[in-house]
């Protein structure tokens, strides 16, 4: 198992940068392949970005590409994301997640997941 905690979220203007940091337990953090999603209330799951175990696969939705760039770091069990360029519709909670073997953009392919860090973009 592994326990995931975000943070880095906060109020930004348009135009702006944040970056998002994972914290991950458990001694086997480079065996899972880990993705940040975003979910607005009363909206579904959306997925953002994901990335392999040793970051040789790296994937993200059409609406960040450009923008949004995911990173992970195993010797610190941590996964990040650097977003620019923000836009108000980015405005959301941000989650990480994690899951066995294959990098996957479904929420529902994922195992693990944090509790969520707010992401508010004023325009």
């Amino acid at each position: 198992q592994v326990q995931l905690v975000e943070s880095g979220g906060g109020l930004v203007q348009a135009g702006g940068s944040l970056r998002l940091s994972c914290a991950a337990s458990g001694r086997t953090f480079s065996t899972y392949v880990m993705g940040w999603f975003r979910q607005a209330p009363g909206k579904e799951r959306e997925y953002v970005a994901a990335i392999s175990h040793g970051s040789i696969q790296i994937n993200y939705a059409d609406s960040v590409k450009g923008r949004f760039t995911i990173s992970r770091d195993n010797a610190k069990n941590a996964v990040y994301l650097q977003m620019v360029w923000l836009h108000s519709e980015d405005t959301d909670v941000y989650y990480c997640a994690a899951r066995r073997y294959f990098v996957r953009v479904s929420s529902q392919d994922y195992d693990y997941w944090g509790q969520g860090t707010q992401v508010t973009v004023s325009s």
